[in-house]
């Protein structure tokens, strides 16, 4: 029963909690909720015995991540944006989209069994042998392809981002 209870508080207050993100008129209070939100994520992650995922959710994301935000957002001219209307007149087609889509992952939902049979890495099996171990050996055996993939898209981003450093800085 209690396991059951914090995962509904976890639930509940991450779908608030990125309401709460998207529909604030001040970007830097967006931040600050999306910093809550990344703390509720990583104690999620801590409440499924990924104590890894939780560390890493909390270092790059709430971290990295959200220092980078406050940064563009320091950078950019966001007044006029804060005095116009957020929702202006398409919040009945968005309210009609989200319902829509609630229905159909509602129904979705159905279709899948709660508790699957369990695969190759139980959880006996990966206490056994430490969390890092169990993602290092899935990430660089099953994984291997979409992780080099995410590697070259990340370097091509970071020579991209000094090409047009560079240029701006020599103009």
């Amino acid at each position: 029963m209690l396991p059951e209870l914090f995962f509904a508080y976890f639930a509940v207050t991450i779908t608030g909690l990125s309401i709460l993100v998207i529909t604030r008129k001040n970007p830097v209070h967006s931040v600050l909720w999306m910093l809550v939100l990344f703390i509720h994520i990583a104690a999620l992650y801590v409440f499924l015995n990924a104590e890894f995922l939780a560390a890493v959710q909390i270092i790059v994301y709430a971290g990295a991540i959200l220092v980078l935000f406050l940064f563009v957002i320091m950078l950019l001219n966001l007044r006029k944006e804060e005095i116009e209307q957020k929702f202006q007149k398409q919040w009945p087609l968005g309210m009609l989209a989200g319902t829509l889509f609630i229905l159909f992952f509602v129904i979705i939902l159905n279709k899948f069994a709660v508790f699957p049979a369990p695969g190759e890495y139980s959880i006996q099996a990966i206490q056994g042998e430490g969390n890092i171990m169990v993602i290092g050996k899935v990430l660089y055996t099953e994984y291997l392809l979409p992780f080099e993939i995410a590697s070259l898209v990340l370097l091509v981003a970071i020579i991209g981002a000094v090409v047009l450093a560079k240029k701006k800085i020599s103009e």
